[in-house]
């Protein structure tokens, strides 16, 4: 019997975009637009969009999280105010209902707006449409952001459009994979636990590093 593959664990997010780099070359010259998700995937954008030649942008979601588990994901909402709700929403944890999802929606949206107003002030979101558009983040757990990007920004009509993460739990990666033309994920282990448990260096990315990376 083959022994399982050993799961690739990232010195840290660079060392993943610099991974990712060498599968999407194929994009390279051809002037694609980079969009992470803040705020952990904004430094591996910004070396991807350095190495295809291409742009680089915010793409902004936010994770509704359960009641009493702020950390469990149970849907996303994106700019627009478009909201996806996981399968398991309904069953995670009392009071999980249509008013606390409405009010998690308006405090999440809070944040989306004054995330948008301090990273790109002086400038509206670049337009993705008829554009190659490659969406980034760090890892996917439940994939419920990821989610909420690639269905906005199908919606503003990319030319293509190409979710590339380092790692995704199974689950996650099956739940993506439908909503963009490409997905490139260089790993999905039966074992995954959290993002985390595959990089060495997972510091956190800070806001003032956010506003620095997007800077022309």
């Amino acid at each position: 019997m083959k022994a399982p593959d050993r799961p690739i664990v990232f010195r840290d997010r660079i060392d993943a975009a610099c991974q990712l780099a060498r599968r999407l070359q194929a994009y390279r010259g051809r002037n694609p637009l980079v969009l992470a998700i803040p705020r952990g995937a904004v430094p591996m954008a910004r070396s991807l969009a350095e190495a295809l030649q291409g742009d680089l942008d915010v793409v902004l979601v936010r994770k509704l999280g359960a009641p009493f588990q702020s950390e469990l994901a149970i849907g996303s909402v994106d700019e627009s105010g478009w909201v996806y709700l996981a399968p398991h929403a309904a069953a995670a944890g009392a009071g999980a209902d249509r008013e606390y999802i409405a009010a998690e929606k308006r405090r999440q949206m809070d944040v989306i707006r004054q995330r948008r107003a301090q990273y790109t002030p002086v400038r509206p979101p670049l337009d993705p449409a008829g554009r190659i558009v490659i969406v980034v983040d760090d890892g996917l757990a439940t994939g419920a952001t990821m989610v909420a990007a690639l269905h906005g920004l199908r919606q503003r009509h990319p030319a293509r459009l190409v979710c590339a993460v380092p790692v995704s739990s199974p689950e996650a990666l099956d739940m993506v994979r439908p909503l963009a033309d490409e997905v490139l994920c260089l790993q999905a282990p039966a074992d995954f636990r959290a993002v985390g448990q595959f990089y060495r260096d997972f510091a956190q990315v800070e806001d003032d590093e956010v506003v620095a990376l997007l800077k022309p």
